[in-house]
C-alpha cells in the first residue's frame, strides 16, 4: 500500500540514510546527533511504499520579518526521492500535503531552496530572494574610514549577537527570527571567529562572523545597525592586509558599499537564491501590513492558483481610517479587478517586485489606474536572506 505519512523519530536513520545518498554528503557520528536533534522539530511527510521510505519532505517551523512583522514560515527542505521512484508524481504528492500541513498550522509563508527554480515554479513558488556576492582585493578596503569606537573579539554571545541580530533583520523582509538553537547548530560554528563593533559609548552597533583561510577573509555575516558600526568593520578587516589578499562576503541586493570605496571596480555577482510562496492568501492579507493610502479606498485581487486551488478567488481590501479589510467576493466589473498568480503575488507582498514592474512585463493585469494604487499601498523593503536550511 502507497501512502502518505507523517515520519517519527523511530524513522530518522531512514530519513538521513536517503538524504545522505541524495544529496551525496556523509554525516560525521557528532553531526548526524546534531541533525536528528534538529530533526524533532520538522515535520516530515515521507512517501511510503509498504514500510519503504520512497520519498520525503521536511517542512521546519521558522518564523520570518516581513516588512517588520513577525509572520509564521514553513521552511520546504531536505526535498528528497531514491532513484527507483523518481518522476511518478511523488514530490507533486507531498508538496501539495505540505501545503495542507502548513496552513493547518498557520505558516501562511513558505520559502525553499531550489534545485530548480523552474521546477518548484508549477507548484506556485516563486524566485524571489537574490543575494549580492562579493570578491574584494584587500587593498579595497584600505583607507581612511573616519569611525569612532572600537572591535573586539568575543566568545559566542547568543543573546548579545540576537540582539543585534534582530535590529537589522528587521530592515529586511525574509530574515529569520532565529531561535537559540539555531544559533548554535546553524551560524555559531566552532569553526568561526566572532568579533563586535562597538561605540565609543561602549554600544554594540554590529558583529562579523569570519574565517581567515588560504589568505582569504570569508565573512560568513557581517551585521550592524548604524553606518559607524559598518565602517567599524570594514576597517576591522582591512586590518588583516599582512595576511590576506581576497574578502569574500554575501549582502542584499540593495547594498550600496561599493559608493563607500575610493575603488568600487571589483568582482560584484547577484545570485538568485530562495524562492518563496503565499500558503494561505486569505489571513496573509489579512495579517499584512498594507501602507494606508486616503486616495485608495478599495481594490479588488483576483487570485489563481493552479497548485493550491483554496486560494482561488476574488479578494476585496477595503480601506478605512488606519484599517484594512478584506473580503472574499463572488464577483465583480472587470474592469476594477487586478489579475495575478500566486507567485505573482508573493513577489509582490514580499516587495522582490513592484506593481507597475510586473505590469509593464505583462505578469499582472488591470486596469493602470488600479495598478497605480496597489503602487502606493505596499511598502517598499529589500527581500534578504542570510540563512540557508
Amino acid at each position: 500500500m502507497k501512502h502518505i505519512r507523517k515520519l517519527t523519530e523511530a524513522d530518522f536513520d531512514e530519513v538521513f540514510a536517503l538524504s545522505e545518498f541524495a544529496f551525496q554528503y556523509k554525516l560525521s557520528s557528532d553531526d548526524l546527533l546534531k541533525r536528528k536533534n534538529e530533526a524533532k522539530d520538522h515535520t516530515i511527510l515521507g512517501w511510503m511504499d509498504g514500510n519503504e521510505l520512497a520519498g520525503k519532505v521536511h517542512i521546519i517551523p521558522f518564523e520570518s520579518f516581513i516588512n517588520g512583522k513577525v509572520i509564521k514560515m514553513g521552511g520546504i527542505a531536505s526535498v528528497a526521492t531514491w532513484p527507483e521512484y523518481r518522476r511518478q508524481g511523488i514530490i507533486k504528492q507531498l508538496l501539495y500535503q505540505s501545503l495542507l500541513e502548513m496552513k493547518r498550522s498557520g505558516q501562511i509563508v513558505s520559502f525553499l531552496h531550489p534545485f530548480s527554480f523552474s521546477f518548484y515554479r508549477k507548484f506556485g513558488w516563486e524566485y524571489t530572494f537574490t543575494n549580492k556576492h562579493y570578491d574584494i582585493p584587500i587593498e579595497h578596503l584600505k583607507q581612511k574610514w573616519d569611525s569612532t569606537g572600537y572591535v573586539r573579539r568575543i566568545q559566542k554571545d547568543v543573546p548579545l549577537l540576537n540582539k543585534i541580530y534582530t535590529e537589522y533583520a528587521e530592515q529586511y523582509t525574509g530574515m529569520l527570527k532565529r531561535s537559540e538553537q539555531w544559533w548554535e547548530y546553524r551560524v555559531l560554528d566552532e569553526d568561526l571567529l566572532v568579533s563586535v563593533a562597538y561605540n565609543n559609548n561602549d554600544k554594540p552597533e554590529g558583529y562579523i562572523v569570519f574565517e581567515v583561510k588560504n589568505r582569504i577573509f570569508t565573512v560568513k555575516e557581517m551585521i550592524y545597525t548604524t553606518l559607524n558600526g559598518q565602517k567599524l568593520l570594514l576597517e576591522f578587516i582591512a586590518n588583516h592586509d599582512s595576511m590576506v589578499h581576497q574578502v569574500k562576503l554575501v549582502v542584499p541586493e540593495n547594498d550600496q558599499l561599493p559608493l563607500l570605496l575610493r575603488e568600487p571596480r571589483f568582482k560584484q555577482q547577484l545570485y538568485p537564491y530562495f524562492m518563496a510562496r503565499i500558503v494561505d492568501v486569505l489571513p496573509f492579507l489579512e495579517k499584512y501590513p498594507f501602507n494606508v493610502d486616503n486616495n485608495v479606498s478599495r481594490l479588488f485581487l483576483q487570485i489563481t492558483d493552479d497548485f493550491f486551488a483554496v486560494n482561488n478567488g476574488l479578494y476585496q481590501l477595503i480601506f478605512d481610517d488606519n484599517n484594512v479589510n478584506v473580503l472574499r467576493e463572488d464577483q465583480v466589473a472587470a474592469s476594477n479587478v487586478i489579475c495575478c498568480t500566486i507567485q505573482q503575488l508573493t513577489s509582490l507582498l514580499l516587495g522582490f517586485k513592484r506593481p507597475l514592474e510586473l505590469y509593464n512585463l505583462g505578469l499582472i493585469k488591470g486596469n493602470f489606474e488600479q495598478i497605480n494604487q496597489l503602487e502606493h499601498i505596499i511598502p517598499e523593503q529589500q527581500t534578504f536572506l542570510l540563512d540557508f536550511f
